[in-house]
């Protein structure tokens, strides 16, 4: 199974406008060309990021900024902005009842299923925006020295 690329790029799109806050304005043109997306994604995804309380858009070229501390966003907060479907695992719709694994599937794997989606939100809970920040500046320095 696959998600969708939105949570990669809701990521992405909110560790530049972090980053990059006194420097330039986040603009869709701006996180488009970060991201290497058509603006619409990026204005797309900025909707949802607002309504979720994430961001704040201002109208024109005004630009997006955080609506809170880098350390109170975890990666969940954004996946639950941006992901839409509600059922992390999906079922097939029709198992045969008349097998024996198919009038018993859901029995044998619902539970399985809901501590795989528990226990990936509560990893992706402890992920805050801050510590993917502070680990991009570490990886900067060590680049750095490296070339150094």
């Amino acid at each position: 199974m696959q998600f969708s690329s939105r949570l990669t790029i809701a990521m992405h799109m909110m560790l530049c406008i972090e980053n990059y806050k006194n420097e330039y304005k986040a603009t869709s043109t701006f996180l488009a060309g970060s991201v290497n997306v058509n603006p619409v994604i990026i204005r797309n995804i900025l909707r949802q990021l607002k309504a979720a309380g994430l961001v704040t858009v201002e109208a024109g070229v005004g630009g997006a900024s955080l609506a809170k501390d880098p350390k109170d966003i975890t990666m969940l907060d954004v996946f639950e902005a941006v992901e839409t479907d509600e059922d992390l695992f999906h079922f097939h719709e029709n198992p045969n009842p008349e097998c024996q694994i198919g009038r018993n599937v859901h029995a044998l794997l619902d539970d399985k299923l809901k501590a795989v989606k528990h226990a990936m939100e509560s990893s992706m809970g402890s992920v805050t925006l801050q510590s993917l920040l502070d680990q991009m500046h570490e990886e900067e320095r060590e680049n750095m020295i490296k070339t150094l």
